[in-house]
């Protein structure tokens, strides 16, 4: 059994009241699960302030409580600490109660707007491929080698995350692929972690529903590479703006890629088609199975991070054309009556810009662009106009719809998205509340060759409204509508 002194290494603290030698059993943030001789770690939530919930931990059995502000009265037997930053502290505690599995095996993490599934997701399988155990912590699944377990955040709690990397460290995995977003920064779930590497994708329009500013969100961003240890390398996108900014004051070692700047690594798109894309990478020329110039960005951050991870040139581009795309991530079929439906996640007005563009890049212009789009509630609600406006500018026809719209009147939220559609685009639009009827709406629309898109929600597999999850995967629905109309 481990002792509180020891979970405690490296906590900045203010004050201890009681023993530091007591031995614990678990660390719980939610009073909920505190049992005899856990610690509780009292954090100042979005929701909640953990600080209420002391009482609560001490009446289950609680050893120890880690807080901001000590209790007015003191429970004897009861250890006390004080720190400056409980959410900090419970992240390097975690990693000690786990003996800081993260120091066992290679942790890259990846942040940025888009790309961090995809990115993540295929660096897991490229290293697989190579003949590596590998591990992936990302919003569509955790993978400890070949074991799947489902995931609840695009970063975890701190607990988890060591949980599952110490899983890692049991499984003998060597190299752990971790998409780190700005909500897990902020909240110092990825402290106490130690990092191979980094890699920025991009920073655009999001979240700023939770960081209020973008000069907040993009540094929030920036704060991961500036921790990052001079062992590690700062792998950045410099054709985005903020790729610079990422690199200013990281220690690590920086590296850049990009298609249009003079960069460390470099690529070009020889050929672009639903099918794939040829990239001249570093002056060899690959063809890989993923579409669109966004992927062809995620495909030279993958090729550059496998070379800085250890492979050859010759191994990280062999591997690389063998890599197939990810769950909703411009995930495609083609009826009967050669009507192409595409899913993807693309819910921020870059990523919806971006997946319109390469569609319309590929598209030969004779068939009809039909476009299936909402925007969630409860989120940042600046977006909505932007992505009305890109959505009816760039398809020949779009369907307003629900996305999930948890509390808010879906009807409300497609009021302020059609907001920004300009008046030479209205004939374009209709608006359906029901997502279902909505998708059903684009497959009756569509004739033979035209292309439907689905936006928003991706590889999500639910609906939620009002608090509930219903059954709800795009890509299934789409297939079978298209499959009875094709009768």
């Amino acid at each position: 059994m481990i002792l509180l002194k020891d979970i405690l290494y490296k906590v900045t603290l203010e004050s201890v009241t009681g023993n530091p030698n007591v031995p614990v059993n678990a660390i719980h943030f939610d009073s909920r699960k505190v049992g005899l001789n856990d610690v509780f770690v009292a954090i100042s939530g979005t929701q909640s302030d953990g600080h209420d919930f002391i009482k609560k931990a001490e009446e289950q059995g609680a050893i120890a409580i880690i807080c901001e502000q000590m209790p007015e009265d003191f429970v004897n037997g009861i250890t006390y600490v004080q720190t400056s930053d409980t959410a900090q502290a419970l992240a390097v505690m975690a990693s000690n109660y786990y003996e800081n599995p993260s120091e066992n095996l290679k942790l890259v993490g990846i942040t940025g707007t888009n790309g961090k599934t995809t990115i993540a997701t295929l660096l897991h399988q490229l290293f697989t491929k190579a003949g590596f155990k590998a591990g992936l912590l990302s919003t569509v699944k955790v993978l400890v080698g070949d074991e799947e377990f489902p995931a609840t955040h695009t970063t975890p709690d701190s607990l988890t995350i060591n949980k599952y990397l110490a899983m890692m460290n049991e499984a003998g995995v060597e190299y752990c692929f971790m998409e780190v977003s700005s909500h897990g920064i902020h909240q110092k779930r990825t402290e106490g972690l130690h990092f191979e590497g980094g890699i920025f994708t991009n920073l655009s329009h999001d979240h700023l529903d939770y960081h209020k500013t973008f000069a907040e969100y993009r540094d929030v961003k920036k704060s991961f590479f500036d921790n990052l240890p001079k062992t590690a390398f700062a792998l950045s996108n410099i054709d985005d703006k903020n790729g610079q900014v990422m690199l200013q004051n990281t220690r690590a070692k920086k590296v850049t890629y990009a298609l249009k700047s003079f960069a460390d690594y470099r690529a070009q798109i020889l050929e672009n088609q639903f099918t794939g894309l040829l990239l001249k990478v570093n002056d060899q020329e690959v063809w890989v199975k993923l579409i669109g110039s966004f992927n062809a960005y995620n495909v030279l951050a993958i090729y550059a991070a496998a070379e800085l991870l250890g492979l050859s040139q010759l191994e990280a581009l062999q591997y690389l054309s063998e890599l197939t795309s990810v769950s909703g991530r411009f995930q495609y079929m083609i009826s009967a009556k050669k009507i192409t439906a595409i899913v993807d996640y693309a819910h921020t007005p870059d990523a919806l810009k971006n997946v319109l563009e390469t569609i319309n890049d590929i598209r030969t212009k004779n068939e009809e662009l039909i476009t299936v789009v909402g925007c969630g509630g409860d989120r940042d609600r600046t977006k909505r106009p932007k992505m009305g406006k890109i959505a009816a500018a760039l398809s020949t026809k779009v369907v307003f719809t629900s996305d999930n719209p948890r509390s808010e009147d879906p009807d409300t939220i497609i009021e302020e998205i059609e907001a920004g559609v300009e008046p030479v685009d209205y004939k374009k639009t209709v608006a359906i509340t029901s997502r279902k009827q909505a998708i059903k709406a684009a497959c009756q629309m569509a004739e033979e060759n035209d292309i439907i898109l689905i936006a928003g929600k991706g590889h999500e597999t639910y609906q939620e409204v009002n608090g509930e999850r219903t059954d709800f995967d795009d890509f299934k629905i789409v297939k079978e509508l298209l499959t009875e109309l094709n009768k």
